[in-house]
């Protein structure tokens, strides 16, 4: 599987195929078992564990299924924290974090604790959080599982347009069929294989 700048690849199979370890393997989460992952011009089958988190947060965005935001912080604490960890200056990651937030229409939430919002809500601010540092690769798992159809299509725009815009590859695991109609290309997962959808 190759996934080139600007492209959209949707991930499409039964659950329990494996498409979401697919997703932690393309990010160096996981190391697979055979084969070899490369982003850029890192292997991350060999890298040790260190270089696999430096690339994951220079260059690497995850949107994890149920969100997974970190519940002492802030909506606006929590998507900037890619920025954070990365060495930008507060003030500077606050300010892209909050400019990312309204983007996807939740900028008045920044202040809001985690358990004080919407579980659409929520997924926003986790695809806001994946997408503030202008990663490379952007992986996302389920984005519209938790969201209505109207915000789902939202953050799905959001995501094409970090692709276009970036030159970003981004792969989306999905059940939704009109969400992999949008992708430039689809691979099932069958048999723990790929094969083109």
């Amino acid at each position: 599987m190759e996934v080139g700048r600007g492209e959209i690849v949707a991930i499409v199979g039964p659950s329990g195929a494996g498409k979401s370890s697919l997703l932690f393997c393309l990010c160096g989460l996981l190391v697979p078992q055979r084969g070899e992952v490369v982003v850029g011009d890192v292997n991350l089958s060999r890298a040790p564990t260190r270089t696999r988190d430096r690339v994951r947060r220079r260059h690497c965005g995850f949107v994890f299924q149920f969100g997974e935001l970190v519940p002492e912080l802030t909506l606006l604490e929590n998507v900037a924290l890619p920025l954070r960890l990365s060495g930008t200056g507060a003030r500077d990651s606050m300010e892209r974090a909050r400019r990312q937030m309204e983007a996807l229409g939740i900028g008045e939430l920044a202040d809001k604790p985690v358990h004080a919002v919407s579980g659409g809500e929520l997924q926003r601010a986790a695809i806001c959080r994946a997408l503030v540092h202008g990663p490379s690769v952007v992986l996302a798992d389920e984005p519209s599982g938790a969201l209505d159809e109207e915000n789902a299509r939202v953050v799905i725009d959001q995501l094409v347009e970090h692709a276009r815009r970036k030159q970003a590859g981004v792969v989306v695991v999905t059940h939704e069929s009109w969400l992999a109609a949008r992708a430039d290309r689809q691979i099932r997962i069958s048999g723990g294989r790929l094969v083109p959808a």
